[in-house]
């Protein structure tokens, strides 16, 4: 089988861009809040929903999105997020009333929530099944480089004065702009174009990617899984009983993801080296250490994941968030919170997750939805997601002042514990399957993965 790699990795790293613009986002407002708070002259609870107001662009926007996706194209649904995401960097940076900044900073959640959903479903779908978790792990590392560079640009212009806030947020302008100019030179999904009866187009994408045997292969096995109906399904169809294992599976993973814990890490080191009693500078070094941890272990993530496989690199991931928990909790209890200990499981957290969840789960969930549905149930998945990790901000200050930071630790443990429980009994292996045989062997039938790949994935393995 021969892959044209090099276009391969461009039209992947174009649409990982989204995810890039996702990271920044949601990054940048930390950076903003002292200037925000000062300016509106926000009080704790105006502060909360201004911070948390781009939560509900995302959830909105992860509702939505798979289903325009299905019925517009990837490709249309991404070019508007990209020009959602520049009108929300204009409009927050010079926004002159809470109500005004509120309403962009939901535009650039909608934004985010599409790409959140659209970015890894279409690299899935224009990736040959042996290269497809390294190709979809792309738009995890834009993600994080992303959080980087959010905080490295607040960084360079706090220099500005009491206008910087200003352009934190207009910073963002630039990698939208050049978003929405890079789409234009990716091709439309082949999976979605044979959806719509375009044939023609879907195979000469393919073979742009792949030989031409390779190419004629896929094509048929895309046409075989709409079996006749290239009519996407519903929202509605995606709650249907044959789908619901998978579904159950794609809206879990989700919400670990999540639940795991790891946004706590990332919303509230600064606090917790800041009551280590470090100085400004040292603090802010330390949190830049987190950063890098996830930008490297991603990396290293993306280079075993189609080789080691998805459910591994969870197992690790999720065993060894368990263990920096549990040891966390035990260090609070122990009262040594200005430890050393402490702050180098505050970074190695970090690690753990990007290179078992942070990059695996949004593989997955782009793998194991069928083409007819793969759009709708991969917005039940992504809102999942997003409501989570809203209630998971929510509830952390309550879970400290309630029951104290090492049983709120010790909570996130548990809930790694049997993260890695289910994904151990449930969880199908999907490396080097493509996602048609993934479908035969996972719709309605809960324990198929476990059976011997068919003639159909030997043939496909042969080609390859």
């Amino acid at each position: 089988m021969k892959v044209n790699f090099s276009y391969l990795l461009t039209i992947s790293i174009v649409t990982a861009l989204g995810g890039l613009l996702f990271g920044f986002d949601i990054s940048v407002i930390s950076g903003t809040i002292p200037f925000l708070q000062e300016f509106f002259d926000l009080n704790e609870s105006m502060k909360g929903w201004v911070v948390s107001s781009a939560l509900l662009g995302c959830i909105l926007g992860a509702s939505f999105s798979g289903r325009l996706g299905d019925k517009y194209g990837r490709k249309k649904i991404l070019l508007i997020t990209a020009l959602l995401f520049g009108i929300s960097a204009i409009g927050s940076g010079f926004s002159y009333s809470v109500t005004t900044f509120v309403f962009y900073r939901i535009l650039g959640g909608l934004a985010v929530g599409g790409a959140s959903v659209l970015a890894p479903v279409y690299i899935a779908e224009v990736s040959p099944a042996h290269l497809r978790g390294r190709m979809v792990s792309v738009n995890q590392l834009t993600i994080v480089i992303g959080i980087s560079l959010a905080y490295y640009s607040n960084w360079l212009l706090l220099g500005i004065g009491e206008d910087a806030w200003r352009w934190m947020f207009a910073a963002e302008t630039l990698p939208a702009t050049l978003f929405f100019a890079a789409l234009f030179v990716i091709p439309e999904s082949p999976r979605w174009l044979v959806g719509k009866q375009n044939e023609t187009k879907a195979r000469l994408v393919l073979e742009k990617i792949t030989d031409h045997e390779t190419a004629s292969f896929e094509l048929k096995e895309i046409k075989a899984s709409l079996k006749g109906n290239v009519k996407r399904g519903s929202l509605k169809d995606a709650f249907k009983k044959k789908y619901s294992f998978i579904l159950f599976l794609g809206i879990f993973l989700a919400v670990f993801q999540q639940w795991s814990g790891i946004n706590v890490i990332f919303f509230y080191a600064p606090d917790i080296f800041a009551k280590a009693n470090m100085g400004a500078d040292t603090a802010l070094f330390q949190t830049t250490l987190i950063g890098l941890m996830n930008v490297v272990f991603t990396i290293l993530a993306m280079q075993v994941i189609d080789k080691v496989g998805r459910k591994k690199l969870m197992l690790i991931g999720a065993a060894g968030m368990a263990v920096c928990y549990i040891a966390i909790g035990a260090l609070f209890t122990a009262g040594r919170t200005g430890d050393w200990l402490l702050l180098s499981l505050i970074i190695i957290t970090p690690a753990f997750f990007a290179f078992g969840l942070g990059p695996t789960v949004w593989v997955v969930l782009s793998e194991i939805f069928p083409n007819r549905i793969r759009g709708a149930a991969m917005s039940v998945a992504t809102f999942s997601l997003w409501v989570a990790c809203y209630l998971l901000t929510l509830t952390f200050p309550i879970f400290v002042e309630q029951l104290n930071a090492a049983n709120t630790f010790w909570i996130y443990a548990v809930v790694c514990i049997t993260g890695f429980v289910v994904i151990l009994k449930y969880l199908p292996e999907t490396k080097g399957i493509s996602l048609e045989e993934l479908e035969r062997k996972l719709v309605g039938k809960p324990d198929s993965f476990n059976k011997k790949l068919p003639d159909e994935e030997l043939k496909l393995k042969t080609v390859q």
